[in-house]
C-alpha cells in the first residue's frame, strides 16, 4: 500500500519568503567542519534493522556529494562514538507513540539554535508505522529516503516546494522489502534450496541406478532368447 508520510523539522521556525522554491533554515548553520555525527545503534527498538545505520551513513554521503544541490557549502561529516556529537541520531518504533508527533511523521530533526548557528540537531528515525492496525516496518528504501531528507534539515535546509526534491516535506512510501523479514528468512530461505538440491541429486542418483540395472536385465534377457 503507497500513501503520503509527512516529514517535519520540529521546535524551530525557518524564516524565509513564501515563494522560494528551495528555503532555508540558516545558510550557514555550522561554524566548523567536519560536523560530527553520532549514530545511536545501541540504544534501539525491537524492529530496528542493522541495516538503516548504513542507509544513514549513505545519506552522509549523500550530502558530502553535492546533495539536492542547494547548499551553499560543502559539507564533511565524522562518524564519532560521541553522544555529545554536533548530529545526534537514534531511532524509535513509531514517533506518534514515543515522541507525540502528530501520526505520519517518518522523521524529525530539532536544532538547537544559538544565533544563527546550530549548537547540535537531534535527529529521531521511526523504524516503521500503522497503517489502521497494522504495523508496516520500512525497507531499507525508505530509510534511506527520510535519512536523507533529516540531514538536509540538519545542515540548513528547509522544505523544498519541488515535489521532486529530497526536502520535499511529503514522500511517497515505497513497496521496498523489511529487512528484518529478509534477515529472519534468508537462513530458512537457503535451507529449503539447499534440501531441494539434495532430493533433487538424491533422486536423479536413484533414477540412473535404476536405468543402468534395467539396462543390463535388458541385455542379459535378449542374450539368453538368442542362446
Amino acid at each position: 500500500m503507497i500513501f503520503l508520510a509527512l516529514l517535519m523539522i520540529s521546535s524551530m521556525q525557518a524564516v524565509y519568503a513564501a515563494d522560494e522554491e528551495f528555503p532555508k533554515i540558516l545558510d550557514q548553520p555550522w561554524d566548523h567542519s567536519p560536523i560530527t555525527v553520532y549514530i545511536d545503534d545501541i540504544n534501539v527498538p525491537d524492529e530496528y534493522s542493522p541495516s538503516y545505520r548504513e542507509q544513514v551513513e549513505t545519506a552522509l554521503r549523500y550530502w558530502e556529494e553535492g546533495g539536492n544541490g542547494q547548499l551553499s557549502y560543502n559539507p564533511e561529516f565524522e562518524i564519532v562514538n560521541d553522544p555529545q556529537a554536533d548530529i545526534r541520531i537514534r531511532w524509535v518504533k513509531n514517533l506518534q507513540e514515543y515522541e507525540n508527533v502528530e501520526d505520519g511523521v517518518a522523521g524529525i530533526a530539532r536544532p538547537r539554535i544559538s544565533g544563527n548557528r546550530f549548537v547540535y540537531v537531534e535527529i529521531v528515525l521511526e523504524t516503521g508505522n500503522y497503517q489502521g492496525f497494522a504495523w508496516r516496518q520500512y525497507g531499507d528504501a525508505n530509510m534511506l529516503t527520510v535519512a536523507k531528507h533529516e540531514i538536509g534539515h540538519a545542515l540548513g535546509l528547509g522544505h523544498s516546494n519541488d515535489p521532486g526534491d529530497i526536502m520535499y516535506p511529503t514522500y511517497k512510501q515505497r513497496e521496498d522489502i523489511n529487512p528484518l523479514l529478509v534477515r529472519d528468512t534468508l537462513p530458512l530461505v537457503i535451507g529449503s534450496i539447499f534440501m531441494i538440491l539434495i532430493i533433487t541429486g538424491f533422486l536423479a542418483t536413484g533414477w540412473y541406478r535404476h536405468r543402468k540395472q534395467r539396462e543390463q536385465l535388458e541385455r542379459e534377457y535378449i542374450q539368453q532368447n538368442e542362446e
